[in-house]
């Protein structure tokens, strides 16, 4: 079991939200409780959540692959999805990508030296008319996001990191 037993049963939760032979239909609530645990989602617990739900595990890896939400390699503390499709490119998205590139001193795709900061390019976020917008850890949406709120988010970010 590479999981805790808090995960199995959070897991367990959302099996009941399907009928018994439908297993597969948590995949995306597994895989969002194991990334929330080991703050992403390798191979080895991609088989442990096949094993665990009764699916190949292809089924789980078609899940993890398939939406950028999920990480399938380690990040930092902190990854930051910046919104780059075209009504935010518009409204300075890709400009907001570029600051953080240089602020972090990293491209896309890639984590900072101490390990708290990783960036990644995303696809529409659906809030085009609050651009630049970001997601951190796919679960906080950043929006309007000037060079003055960016800093502001990074060196908040930094001073959590470090206290932690």
């Amino acid at each position: 079991m590479l999981l805790s037993e808090q995960a199995y049963q959070k897991i367990d939760r959302e099996l009941t939200k399907f009928p018994g032979d439908q297993q597969q239909s948590a995949i995306m609530a597994a895989l969002t409780i194991a990334q929330d645990e080991k703050g992403w989602v390798s191979a080895e617990v991609i088989t442990d959540i096949a094993a665990y739900l009764h699916v190949p595990p292809i089924a789980v890896q078609e899940v993890a692959t398939f939406y950028n939400m999920f990480n399938t390699h380690p990040t930092g503390r902190y990854k930051i999805t910046v919104c780059t499709n075209l009504p935010c490119a518009l409204r300075d998205g890709v400009k907001a990508a570029d600051y953080l590139k240089e602020k972090l001193g990293i491209d896309f795709h890639e984590t900072t030296p101490d390990g708290l900061f990783t960036l990644m390019e995303g696809e529409c976020m659906g809030a085009c008319g609050d651009s630049p917008v970001m997601l951190m850890n796919n679960k906080h949406m950043c929006v309007r996001m000037s060079s003055e709120k960016i800093d502001a988010m990074i060196q908040e970010l930094k001073q959590h990191g470090e206290s932690a």
